[in-house]
């Protein structure tokens, strides 16, 4: 069984420490910071006594946890077309958009902390700024041309743009392989700081989840235009 995500989908974080859930759930970073609490150096610390001593609300950043960690739980995707692609939008092109600047905020930081390290990830901050350009520029194309299309029930010059999405997502596919051999498959070398940890979990759930939304598109969305 996998402990650590059964944590992750557990609405109480109070008595874990900020390291740990910066660790385990990819996005609890981005939180953090806007509560400007210290996860990294001061990772040990359990959220609760953190919260306190910042005055903070903890039910508030528990309910803000709870939700980043709803959103990343798998769901079966509806069967309607319309629902479908709704479900797309919302259950990937949105965690996309974001998850990425942190990603991309965290491998900034990692690579100037431990630039002198073998291990660190060099260029990785770039890569995957460039990943979401792409990414980005293709969501849009779906969301404002293939997606309305598809919504009024495909037509005759449907293929061309499923065609372009098609190869597209290989494009996709050749950058989450480079995104996983910069990074050893996202494995953190031993003695890595929260920071590092959290980017990579980040990371991996990130490579998952496109490989789960073209699996979503080419399998079963893109078939029902195509067949």
């Amino acid at each position: 069984m996998d402990t650590r995500v059964s944590m992750d989908r557990n609405p109480s974080f109070a008595g874990r420490t900020l390291g740990d859930i910066a660790r385990s759930l990819p996005g609890a970073t981005a939180a953090f910071r806007r509560h400007k609490l210290d996860f990294c150096c001061g990772g040990e610390i359990a959220l609760a006594e953190a919260a306190t001593a910042k005055g903070l609300s903890l039910a508030e950043i528990e309910a803000e946890l709870t939700a980043i960690a709803a959103a990343s739980s798998p769901a079966e995707p509806p069967l309607a077309t319309d629902e479908l692609i709704d479900h797309i939008e919302s259950r990937f092109h949105a965690a996309h958009r974001r998850e990425l600047p942190e990603l991309i905020r965290l491998a900034r930081r990692v690579e100037a902390v431990h630039k002198d390290k073998p291990e660190v990830p060099h260029g990785l901050a770039d890569l995957l700024a460039r990943v979401a350009q792409e990414l980005d520029s293709h969501m849009q194309k779906e969301e404002m041309i293939l997606f309305p299309m598809m919504r009024r029930g495909g037509g005759p010059m449907i293929g061309a743009p499923i065609s372009v999405m098609l190869v597209e997502h290989d494009d996709h596919g050749t950058n989450l392989r480079r995104l996983e051999s910069l990074t050893n498959n996202f494995e953190p070398p031993e003695g890595a700081c929260t920071t590092w940890r959290a980017l990579y979990a980040g990371g991996r759930k990130f490579v998952d989840d496109v490989m789960e939304h073209i699996h979503t598109e080419n399998n079963i969305l893109f078939p029902r235009f195509t067949g």
